[in-house]
């Protein structure tokens, strides 16, 4: 069912993911949805626990055998791809339909944990490091958001700008490195 739920999130969006319209994907009648889940909120916050698990499994793959700057680097490059090849889930991870729910905190804490593993190379302090997965998140979430919204029209490779913009991220978090 959540499978189906993801396909449908992904094609529609999350906004147009309804329990009759799952009902009928899944070819069953929309009272049998509620032995699988506790109703369309309850639905969400599985999207959500499930599109942060498979972004972090991505950022995960996307870093073996990298370190410090190529680490970052392709962390955010992975982070845009699965936003561009799961919409539905990615913005269902944008909204976090319930955040006090145990498990979805527990997979958001997980992605940003994994972030803070990647900066330890930096020698940053705990309160600094956060402050740089906020601005990492903030700038990979602004881009990937631009782009699914069409935001970038102009005929310039879209993996290139992204490419220059980490890159000058990652040359800002240097010399906030070098000053500590």
């Amino acid at each position: 069912m959540l499978q189906a739920a993801v396909e449908m999130a992904d094609t529609q969006g999350v906004e147009g993911l309804t329990l009759a319209a799952l009902a009928a994907k899944l070819n069953v009648k929309t009272p049998s949805l509620y032995n699988h889940i506790k109703g369309l909120p309850d639905l969400r916050t599985q999207l959500s626990r499930r599109g942060l698990m498979l972004i972090k499994a991505a950022m995960v793959d996307a870093v073996i055998g990298k370190a410090k700057d190529d680490a970052l680097l392709a962390v955010g490059f992975a982070y845009v791809d699965f936003a561009r090849k799961h919409p539905g889930l990615y913005e269902a991870i944008s909204i976090l339909p319930d955040y006090e729910d145990p498990e979805l905190k527990e997979a958001g804490n997980d992605v940003v944990f994994f972030l803070l593993r990647i900066l330890e190379p930096y020698g940053l302090s705990e309160e600094d490091a956060l402050h740089v997965v906020r601005g990492f998140r903030s700038m990979v979430h602004g881009f990937a958001s631009l782009e699914h919204r069409n935001g970038f029209r102009m005929g310039l490779e879209r993996d290139e700008s992204l490419r220059r913009l980490l890159q000058t991220y990652l040359r800002g978090l240097r010399t906030t490195e070098s000053a500590t």
